[in-house]
């Protein structure tokens, strides 16, 4: 689950292969300061969805993929199961890529919470996987802060896109998040997650918006910290049922009375602040939310008005998502061509969830668009598009902001992602 470039990446944004275009690296971001992941491959695994390199994403990707294909009735093909599956290391943990699944992970090996929680998340929705997803949540647990919540990196601090994206994944595995504690705080990420979110200190127009992580003991607003936080404050993954159309259930924003945040420790209130905050921003942009490297001029940021999207629906704020959705319907198609399976899945999930059809969305058939990106999948008949291409071979007339976001976005990481650390917040 989520932008200035960070905006699309999970703790980080684009592809080292963008790096130069973008001054970023193509996934979690904490990989930018440590020994990467396995060498890019020569030769892309079977299996695998996309075509990019999957060195910093393969198996965010690949789990948004088969996690959005389950959502819409699809069954993947065994290959791309098998693949993610093998990807698991022996303690549970996942990281972005293991070019070698046969050599035992060590102590080298970069595990992610943010990777395992969104590989638990389709394992789960699968079916028939319980070691696999007990195994990662054993893990996850493993490696909570003593405040409750999760860093996308084990040791660094907790940040509210990682806490939430593991909440998703308890959820999803069965577990009740408010009963995994720290072992010696006995803190729950129901007591982490409410410390990102700007109370009645904050001016009046940022207040209910989440943090990603403080700074200097501050925080700021971020988008994408606050989608994902609306999710994990109501105890949901990225797979979020139907909400109709019709339903509007009024969004109460975050209220003070007498210098106090009325029910900020409330979970739905904390979700209902934050809904409010993504509403407000959307109306003040034209039904977008923007990003921006540093020192460019923000840009409409179609995978973060995703983000919000499946937030409102996750909310039951079917009405209120229809004004986005119906933006994302006219520009997201260039975007996701772009940017891959995780851009596909990402729409495919948000369009279900506000009860859109993924199969005709601005006139793009988002199910057989992300099939296309991989093996064919075992139980679905639907005609499949061309392989993508690469962003290089772009000659489609793609506005050129969407192909500029299509490149941050680089193997197609991006869905409710950080790494506000390296973009200006919005």
């Amino acid at each position: 689950m989520t932008h200035s470039l960070a905006v699309l990446a999970r703790r980080a944004a684009p592809a080292l292969a963008t790096a130069a275009l973008l001054g970023a690296a193509a996934a979690p971001a904490a990989y930018a300061d440590a020994a990467a992941p396995s060498a890019s491959p020569k030769k892309l695994p079977a299996g695998l969805y996309g075509t990019g390199d999957p060195q910093y994403d393969g198996v965010w990707r690949q789990s948004l993929a088969l996690l959005a294909q389950d959502t819409v009735g699809v069954r993947p093909a065994a290959s791309a199961v098998d693949w993610l599956t093998g990807q698991q290391c022996a303690d549970g943990s996942f990281t972005a890529f293991r070019a070698d699944a046969g050599k035992a992970c060590d102590a080298k090996t970069m595990r992610d919470t943010n990777q395992t929680g969104a590989a638990v998340q389709a394992l789960a929705a699968l079916g028939g996987h319980d070691d696999t997803v007990k195994k990662a949540v054993s893990w996850l647990k493993s490696v909570q802060n003593e405040d409750g919540g999760w860093s996308s990196l084990p040791g660094s601090a907790s940040d509210a896109n990682s806490t939430s994206v593991v909440i998703g994944a308890l959820a999803s595995a069965g577990e009740k998040p408010a009963s995994v504690t720290a072992k010696k705080s006995g803190k729950s990420p129901y007591d982490a997650l409410p410390a990102f979110q700007l109370g009645c200190d904050a001016k009046e127009g940022e207040r209910g918006a989440f943090a990603y992580q403080p700074k200097d003991g501050k925080l700021a607003p971020n988008a994408d910290a606050t989608a994902a936080a609306a999710l994990g404050a109501l105890g949901k993954g990225f797979a979020v049922a139907p909400a109709g159309k019709d339903v509007n259930t009024p969004i109460k924003a975050l209220t003070c009375k007498d210098g106090k945040s009325g029910g900020k420790k409330d979970l739905e209130s904390a979700a209902e602040g934050a809904d409010a905050y993504l509403v407000a921003q959307l109306d003040k942009h034209g039904q977008h939310l923007l990003s921006a490297m540093p020192g460019a001029e923000a840009q409409p940021d179609v995978g973060n008005t995703a983000d919000a999207v499946l937030a409102l629906a996750a909310g039951s704020h079917g009405a209120a998502a229809q004004k986005p959705l119906k933006w994302l319907e006219k520009n997201s198609a260039g975007w996701a061509k772009q940017s891959g399976p995780a851009a596909y899945a990402q729409l495919v999930l948000a369009a279900h969830a506000a009860g859109a059809d993924p199969h005709s969305f601005g006139g793009t058939d988002l199910v057989a668009a992300l099939n296309a990106t991989g093996p064919k999948p075992a139980g679905s008949a639907a005609p499949a598009p061309g392989p993508e291409k690469d962003a290089k071979d772009n000659d489609s007339g793609i506005p050129w902001w969407i192909i500029g976001v299509g490149l941050a976005f680089g193997a197609g990481i991006g869905f409710l992602l950080s790494s506000r650390k390296k973009k200006n917040e919005l």
